[in-house]
This record gives C-alpha cells, structure tokens and sequence, in this order.
C-alpha cells in the first residue's frame, strides 16, 4: 500500500489555553499597589516611621525657643564722634548697615580696593587687613606695584587679583573702595584716553558691580575737579573752572564725570555712595618720579640734583600727609553722609616755601632750578574742610614738618637701598 500526503494547512489547528498570554484584568493594576503595601507588613513600618518624624518636629522647636517668660535682652552702643580719632592700634569701628551687639566682635567685612597696589591704596589696605577686614585688591599695576603690598602675601584676608577696571568683574564683597586711576600729570597724559577711560568705564563698572551685589561704593575724585579755581578757598558747593579741552582735561573731566555717575547711580538705582575730593597727598610709596610737586623735590634732593620749580613759585598748594587722608576715607565709607567732602590739610604753601621745607629736611645746600610752567597748572589750591570737621569728625594731624622726614626715609631706602648719604644734612 502506497504512502498518501496530505496538506493540511488550511486546517485550523487546536490552540493550547495554557501556553497564550492572558489579557490583564481592569482592576488588576489598582490593586496591584495595595497587594504590595499589606505583604510582609510594609504598612505598618510606614505608618511607625510617620509617627517617628511626627514626634521629633513637634518636640524640637519647643526644646530650642526660649519661654515666653524670659525675653533675650541685648545691650547696644552707639559710636561716640570720636572713636574714629587716629590711633596707632587697629582701626575699630561700626559698619553703618546696623548696630553691634555689646560682647560680640566685630564681623570683618569683604572689601574691594581698585588700585589697591598704589601710593594710597596700599595704605589703606594696610588699614583694612589691620582691622580684621578680608580685602581683595584689583590693579592693572600700571603706577601700582607688587612691593607695596608684598607684606601681605600668605594672609588668608588677603589676594591679589590683576585686572584692568575698565573690564567687568563679578565678585561678592560689601565695600567698594574705587581708587584706580593715574593720579600724577606725568602718568595721566601719557595716555590720555585710557585715563578717561578709566575713569568713566572703569568706574561704571564698579558702580555696577555695587549695585549687583548691594555693595556700599565710595569714589575717590580729586581736587582737580575745581580746575584753576576762582574761589579761595575750595568748598564742596564751588563747580569750578576747568578747562574741557586742555591737556589735563583726561583726568579732570574724567573725574568729575565719574561723580556724576556715582550720583546718578545713587538717585536711579539706590547705591549707596560716598565721594572724597582728595587734595596733595604725600608719603611713603609714593613714585619716585610721578611729576608731583613733593616727590619731585624729595628725589631730587636726594640725587643732588637742583629742585625744579615751575613758573615764579608762587603757585599755592595744600599738602596732607597719607595717613591723614586714609582716615578720612574709612571714616566717610562707615558714616551716613553721600558727600562730596574734600579731604586736604588747610595748610597753604607756595612752591617756593615747600622747596626750603625739603631743603631744611635733606639738604641745606640744594639748588633750586626754575623752568617755565605747565599747561593749565592751578595757580592756587586750598581745601575749605568745615563739612568734613562737621559731619566726619575728621581734620588732618599730620605737619609737613612731621610727615616729610618719613618719606624722606622711604625714598632714600628705595633710591640707595641700605646705604645712607653721609652727606645728608637733615634739619
């Protein structure tokens, strides 16, 4: 009998039930939650951590807030007028944002100070770490240098950052001390548009910095602002009389438009601003050759070179010592007033009259050399510092007499290093 095949492909073939995929019921996936929680008994272990962390909040604030019955009670003090006077111990003051607890340090404060490698800037920072404060010091060391504030490397209060203000930053900090500019006539024409510069972009700069941060700002302008003046002496409601177009209009115009900004930032945005209008300063660290009127005599005499006056030496100026000046700058960044206040030693001296000074103090035998006088050079210069007396409490302590030998022996060490002239005759 043969084989026989036979196609059955078009049979339905039986499905086994046991081996197919069952649908999922509906009300599967609402239970499948509660099956979870009620195994091995998870609820319960829920609910007794609930009632774990129920227990520790309830107790906690109660354990940490004193009774109603016993009120904290603190003792404040109020800054006397004269606790600002200029000591040789630590600067101690209040910061003007609130009051101190009596017992409690003072915080230290985050501090900025743009130029702080220059002659002034230095001396202020100085201040600052002395009184506990951290200071981050921003200078492009153009007239700044490294060495003046070398005494501070390896103090965690301090760092050290180069920059050009003329381009943004962003850092945290609470005061603002805005001193970058070149402040002697041989650095600020040697560029006279990046002096502008300077002072108009580099001062929008911090001003914005300030206010993105709620930082207090406090712009150092300068006595040149009142240009050849036709008031004598200057006070702070005088406008001046200078000369927009000269060759010292860089620094003064620059200057002056700084302070329009500095106000305009505290009428638009409410930044809190102070405005010092700083007259002749001298001291320790200051260029050796920077063109000013004391530095230059005191190189000079040193060098035996003759002493360099300008024009007939008649020309008038005021000459406060660095020291005098850094007080007045603390003292108005922690008072209330906005300014401007000029900050200068009353004391009025002519050319003439400041040459015999050094001569008295270095060298009795110097020559004094006259050249023709300078572009636009001030005929006369004096502070009125009634509003700084009345609101600060401040006026300078420093004679001439007093503070010139300090720098003379600054400019010595750094002229002839070690070695001291024999020579010198000192008064």
């Amino acid at each position: 009998m043969g084989s026989e095949l036979i196609f059955r492909g078009h049979e339905t073939q039986p499905i086994n039930d046991e081996d197919s995929p069952k649908p999922n019921k509906p009300w599967f996936t609402l239970t499948r939650p509660i099956h979870y929680l009620l195994h091995e008994q998870r609820l319960l272990f829920v609910l007794i951590g609930i009632a774990i962390a129920t227990v520790f909040f309830v107790l906690l604030p109660s354990r940490s807030t004193p009774p109603p019955s016993q009120p904290l009670s603190i003792t404040y003090f109020k800054p006397e007028p004269n606790q600002w006077a200029y000591k040789a111990n630590p600067l101690i003051g209040v910061h003007s944002i609130g009051k101190v607890p009596l017992g409690i340090k003072r915080k230290g404060l985050r501090i900025v100070v743009t130029g702080g490698a220059g002659f002034v800037g230095s001396h202020l920072v100085d201040r600052l770490i002395e009184r506990g404060d951290s200071v981050m010091v921003i200078d492009n060391f153009f007239t700044g240098r490294k060495e003046n504030v070398m005494h501070h490397f390896g103090n965690p209060r301090f760092e050290l950052i180069r920059h050009d203000v003329v381009e943004p930053i962003l850092l945290e900090v609470d005061q603002i001390y805005h001193l970058a500019c070149p402040a002697s006539p041989v650095h600020y024409k040697f560029n006279p548009v990046k002096t502008i510069k300077t002072n108009v972009v580099g001062t929008l700069n911090m001003l914005g910095l300030a206010k993105r941060v709620g930082a207090r700002f406090l712009l150092t302008s300068t006595s040149e602002v009142y240009g050849d003046p036709l008031e004598h002496p200057q006070k702070e409601t005088y406008w001046g009389n200078v000369n927009p177009i000269g060759v010292r209009s860089c620094y003064d115009e620059g200057k002056r438009t700084a302070e329009t900004l500095t106000m305009d930032y505290h009428r638009g945005a409410g930044v809190q601003v102070r405005i010092a209008r700083i007259f002749n300063t001298y001291g320790p660290r200051m260029c050796l050759d920077d063109g000013r009127v004391v530095s230059n005599f005191v190189a000079q005499a040193l060098r035996k070179e003759p002493l360099t006056v300008y024009g007939d030496g008649k020309q008038t100026r005021s000459f406060q010592y660095v020291s005098d000046l850094v007080e007045g700058l603390m003292r108005l960044m922690e008072g209330e007033h906005v300014g401007p206040f000029n900050l200068g030693n009353p004391g009025e001296f002519t050319m003439l009259e400041l040459a015999k000074v050094v001569q008295e103090t270095i060298d009795r035998d110097a020559k004094i050399e006259y050249r023709p006088n300078t572009e636009d050079d001030p005929h006369m210069r004096k502070p009125d510092i009634t509003k700084a007396k009345d609101q600060l409490g401040w006026e300078p302590k420093v004679d001439l007499r007093k503070g010139l030998p300090l720098m003379v022996s600054d400019f010595r060490q750094r002229i002839f290093g070690d070695h001291k002239d024999a020579t010198t005759t000192s008064a």
